[in-house]
């Protein structure tokens, strides 16, 4: 699992809150949807990650890994 946020996304501390919030993601939604020996990169985008209720998030990562895995 890879995270990035360029620096479009802010300073240091939005890009920090937007990959904090990429890990817990991954971190909750990875063990029953990831699969064994792929590798995944979640990018940081600047109003999307920081400023999206973290449900919405949680539906988009789930969508995309069911859209990735058909």
């Amino acid at each position: 699992m890879g995270f990035t946020c360029s620096k479009k996304v802010g300073n240091a501390v939005a890009r920090n809150r937007a990959k904090r919030r990429l890990r817990e993601a991954a971190r909750l939604v990875l063990p029953g949807m990831g699969r064994p020996g792929w590798d995944y990169a979640m990018i940081g985008w600047k109003d999307a990650t920081a400023g999206r209720p973290f449900p919405d998030l949680l539906d988009d990562l789930r969508r995309a890994l069911a859209k990735v895995h058909r």
